[in-house]
């Protein structure tokens, strides 16, 4: 009998410390079905500000995780989750709505991609210092095809009521802007590579530097802070040597080539009316949106306005403009 008890609170103990196991690793995972990567989209030139997934950093290793100055922890799995990823400072804003915080089938949390601060990471956008009404149109051109982005934002437009777009929207344009880039000329960078979320990193498997070229290679401040979405730890942009003076001009309209960026953007290219403020923008979300306008891919209501100053832009100007546009106050 005592033999037979004593198996008896083994087998309790066995099956209590595997039901522990399990939970703590279900903690540590996405739940089934929920995405941690995202498709990649169609390869195209300029090849730097497209960026393209070619590798991935080691995974994260398992247990909970902190950023300096919050009292949030979470998993890896928990800050990968695209459908509910990590708020590190939930009293740095207001109530996020729903779908900031919360994805849904076929729809991102929009807080995944552009962080619940709304700086986002280069390969995504920065959406403070824009209006409502800007927002909101920009979601109809991704709905209707008429502006593209291949890998997320036309299928995820295609998914959201007209009601969630307006609270994004309203939250998104209530958030402070502030200083996310720090614009470095520079011969030679990092050899890097596009790993994770399209997010390029320095390569731990290929140490040392190389010349930049005609490139603007993106890095973030820390690489450990930007794999845990901290909201509050930056990117440094090198640009080429002569992209600050050259994209000066370029934006200020000399030399024939265009016309002055502020006569639609405004005084510090901050914004006029719904007319975006570009000014502290991801450079290489700026060359992108250049690039599109100048290619035929965003033809929405704003592209109009956007012909005449691209007409005359190669691709090297471009780089120099949004290299000058990103170095700017927002």
């Amino acid at each position: 009998m005592k033999t037979h008890m004593t198996k008896a609170r083994w087998s309790a103990l066995l099956v209590g410390v595997i039901a522990l196991t399990a939970a703590a690793f279900a903690q540590q995972q996405p739940a089934p079905g929920t995405p941690t990567v995202l498709a990649n989209p169609p390869a195209r030139e300029p090849s730097w500000a497209f960026p393209v997934q070619a590798g991935q950093l080691p995974a994260e290793p398992p247990g909970p995780k902190s950023v300096e100055g919050s009292t949030k922890q979470y998993t890896p799995g928990q800050i990968d989750d695209l459908l509910n990823p990590p708020d590190w400072f939930p009293d740095a804003h207001k109530p996020a709505p729903s779908i900031v915080q919360k994805g849904h089938a076929g729809a991102l949390a929009c807080g995944a991609c552009h962080l619940m601060s709304g700086f986002g990471h280069p390969e995504s956008a920065d959406l403070t210092g824009f209006t409502a009404d800007y927002f909101v149109q920009q979601m109809a051109d991704f709905k209707a095809g008429v502006r593209k982005d291949y890998a997320r934002m036309n299928g995820i437009a295609k998914e959201l009521s007209d009601q969630e777009i307006r609270e994004a929207a309203e939250w998104f344009a209530s958030l402070p802007r502030g200083k996310w880039i720090r614009v470095v000329e520079a011969k030679t960078v990092p050899k890097t590579f596009v790993g994770q979320g399209r997010m390029r990193f320095v390569d731990p498997n290929n140490a040392g530097m190389e010349p930049i070229g005609q490139r603007i290679i993106m890095l973030p401040e820390d690489q450990t802070k930007a794999r845990l979405r901290d909201p509050r730890s930056g990117f440094v942009a090198y640009v080429p040597p002569g992209s600050l003076a050259k994209g000066r001009a370029l934006v200020n309209g000399a030399g024939g080539k265009g016309v002055a960026c502020s006569i639609c953007h405004g005084d510090g290219l901050k914004g006029l009316a719904n007319v975006p403020r570009i000014a502290g923008l991801h450079p290489i979300y700026i060359a992108r949106q250049l690039h599109l306008f100048k290619e035929g891919d965003r033809t929405g209501p704003d592209s109009a306005l956007m012909k005449k100053p691209l007409a005359n832009l190669t691709n090297d100007d471009i780089l120099s403009v949004a290299a000058y546009v990103a170095s700017l106050t927002p």
